[in-house]
């Protein structure tokens, strides 16, 4: 098997791990902070046991603020998405969240210098179309909660990508110090009710350990076999899966809007990673 070939299959295999946090979340009775304490207590735990030590004990960031900034949006992130699939749909939830692409390309003029070309303004004006889908249709204010709530994920999710732009060597330091923090964060919270069904103790310990930290490693080991922009696409297995899953096991069916809104926003992401990489991969005229 080529080189190309076995980090595509290792990206497909995050992504399907990845996959499977709505039917994770939704299938456990448990609240939403104490389905994000132990999911990111277990994340935390295998990253480190996964990574090597050198990438997490040690300093690799040169920026303190940066860093802190990256594992901040990360564990707010973390658990604005889990609040998000407790109220909303799995599929609402996921789009919405997937959405962060489009405030990466409006912010990153500001924060890190890169022009907004005519291509990425095209894609924020179809995808901010898309996204107004989901709310339209029946009213149901936990639901519109959760909408909201996804948006709010989006955003830190956003503030991840930006801040690791500027600090790339820190990534797997972000994500398993970003896990620790949110666990911290959200303990105080459920410190008085941490008891555990067998069941909930082994959805939320293959959340964290396998969802989280295993999909995660895996797609740094394709990353490093296969071109960015195809491992942006080949991820978008993610939110496509994840309500197929729900659907499946739990039959949650997404309304009509909400999936013409995830197939918009999609299709506009892909179609501004696809074009960037046309562009980047055209042969230079001087």
């Amino acid at each position: 098997m080529d080189a190309r070939r076995k980090g595509v299959l290792l990206i497909v295999a995050a992504a399907l791990l990845w996959s499977t946090g709505g039917i994770g979340i939704k299938g456990i009775p448990d609240s939403a902070l104490k389905v994000t304490f132990y999911r990111s207590l277990f994340a935390a735990i295998a990253l480190m046991i996964f990574l090597p030590r050198e990438v997490w004990a040690r300093r690799v960031w040169s920026s303190t603020a940066t860093f802190a900034a990256a594992i901040l949006s990360y564990a707010a992130c973390l658990t604005s998405f889990v609040v998000a699939t407790k109220w909303t749909t799995a599929a609402n939830a996921i789009f919405l969240q997937y959405a962060g692409a489009i405030w990466v390309l409006l912010l990153s003029p500001i924060v890190v210098r890169e022009p907004m070309r005519a291509r990425d303004a095209i894609a924020v004006a179809v995808a901010l179309g898309g996204m107004a889908l989901f709310f339209v249709g029946r009213f149901e204010s936990r639901g519109m909660a959760g909408n909201v709530m996804a948006l709010i994920s989006s955003v830190f999710f956003a503030s991840l990508i930006l801040a690791l732009r500027r600090e790339p060597r820190a990534s797997q330091a972000a994500v398993t110090w970003g896990n620790v923090l949110c666990a911290l964060a959200v303990l105080p919270f459920i410190a008085r009710d941490l008891a555990l069904t067998p069941r909930s103790f082994a959805v939320l310990l293959f959340l964290g350990a396998f969802q989280i930290a295993l999909a995660y490693v895996l797609f740094t080991r394709g990353l490093a076999h296969v071109p960015a922009a195809q491992a942006s696409l080949t991820g978008m297995l993610e939110p496509v899966a994840n309500p197929v899953w729900v659907f499946l096991f739990i039959d949650e069916r997404p309304s009509a809007f909400a999936v013409a809104g995830g197939i918009i926003v999609l299709v506009a992401i892909a179609w501004r990673t696809l074009l960037t990489d046309a562009i980047a991969e055209m042969p230079a005229l001087d």
